[in-house]
C-alpha cells in the first residue's frame, strides 16, 4: 500500500479503467513521463518511488473481519460488514512523511473533486465509444454515479436508450442508478437547465426506461445486496418514430441581434 505518491498516481489508482489496463500507465500518461518504481522489501512488488508511506503485507482470501461502519462519499455511515485482512509485516517511509489522505463525507468534498476530475480525463474514450455523445455532468447531489447527465447529438429513433444501455455496461457507470439523456443544446453542467428540461420533455408514461443490474455495495435502498434497479429518462425531443405524433415547440429564445443591442445600449438603460 503506496500512500503520497503523485497526484496522477492517486487519480488513476482510483479511476474506472478497462479492465487488464495498468494504472501505472495511466499515470505515465498524465504526467508526461514514467513513473518512477522503487522494489519493496519484503515482497515481490514495486511501488511509486516518490511515496511517502508504504506498508507491505499479505491479505489471505479466506480471512475476513467486521470492519465499520464508515462514513462515506455518499454522506451516510456503512454498515458494519466482513472484509478481508491486511497482515502488515514491513513499513517504510520518507523521512518526516506526510500522511496523505482525504475527508469523506456529502459531497462537495475533496473525493468529489478528484471524481470530477476523472470525468473529464475519461470523457474522450466514451466519446469514442458512444459518437453521438458531447458531454457529461456527475452532480454533487448524484455522489458520482447515483445520477448521470449526458447530453447527445440525436440522429434517430431510440437513440437515447441505446445510450443508457451502453453506459450502464461500462466500467462503474454501470452503478448509475439515473441516467438523464437531453439533446446537445442543454447545458448539463447547469442542473436548473436540465431540471427543466426534464419536466417539459418527458412524459414518464413513455420516456422512462427501467432496469436492473449491479448497484453500489454501499447503496443502501437495494432490496437485494449489489443488485438494484436504474431509471433513464429520455428527455430529448420525440421524434414522430417514437409515438409523438404533435407538433414539438420551440424555445422561447432571444435573438442574437437583440442581445447585442442591449449590450449596446447599457449606458442609455443607467446602468
Amino acid at each position: 500500500m503506496a500512500i503520497g505518491a503523485e497526484p496522477a498516481v492517486t487519480i488513476a489508482a482510483c479511476a474506472p479503467l478497462p479492465e487488464g489496463m495498468d494504472e501505472l500507465l495511466l499515470a505515465g500518461f498524465l504526467m508526461r513521463k514514467p513513473v518512477p518504481l522503487v522494489k519493496c522489501q519484503t515482497v515481490d512488488l514495486e511501488v511509486p518511488a516518490s511515496s511517502e508511506i508504504v506498508l507491505e503485507g499479505v491479505v489471505y482470501p479466506e480471512e475476513q473481519r467486521s470492519e465499520g461502519p464508515f462514513g462515506d462519499h455518499r454522506g451516510y455511515y456503512s454498515l458494519a460488514e466482513p472484509f478481508p485482512v491486511f497482515h502488515i509485516n514491513c513499513i517504510t517511509h520518507r523521512r518526516n512523511p506526510i500522511y496523505q489522505t482525504t475527508v469523506t463525507g456529502r459531497p462537495p468534498t475533496e473525493d468529489y473533486c478528484i471524481g470530477q476530475a476523472a470525468a473529464r480525463i475519461f470523457l474522450p474514450l466514451l466519446k469514442a465509444l458512444i459518437p453521438e455523445l458531447i458531454d457529461m455532468s456527475f452532480p454533487p447531489e448524484g455522489v458520482f454515479h447515483n445520477l448521470v447527465i449526458v447530453s447527445i447529438r440525436k440522429q434517430y429513433p431510440w437513440q437515447a436508450r441505446k445510450v443508457m444501455h451502453t453506459l450502464w455496461g461500462f466500467g462503474q457507470l454501470i452503478f448509475s442508478k439515473i441516467i438523464v439523456v437531453v439533446d446537445e443544446n442543454v447545458d448539463v453542467h447547469n442542473l436548473s437547465d436540465v431540471l427543466w428540461t426534464v419536466g417539459n420533455n418527458i412524459d414518464p408514461k413513455w420516456d422512462l426506461v427501467i432496469s436492473e443490474g449491479p448497484v453500489d455495495m454501499l447503496d443502501h435502498s437495494a432490496r437485494r445486496k449489489h443488485l438494484g434497479t436504474k431509471v433513464g429518462i429520455d428527455a430529448t425531443v420525440k421524434l414522430p418514430e417514437e409515438g409523438f405524433h404533435g407538433k414539438w415547440p420551440a424555445e422561447i429564445v432571444m435573438s442574437q441581434e437583440i442581445k447585442e443591442l442591449v449590450d449596446r445600449k447599457w449606458k442609455e438603460y443607467g446602468f
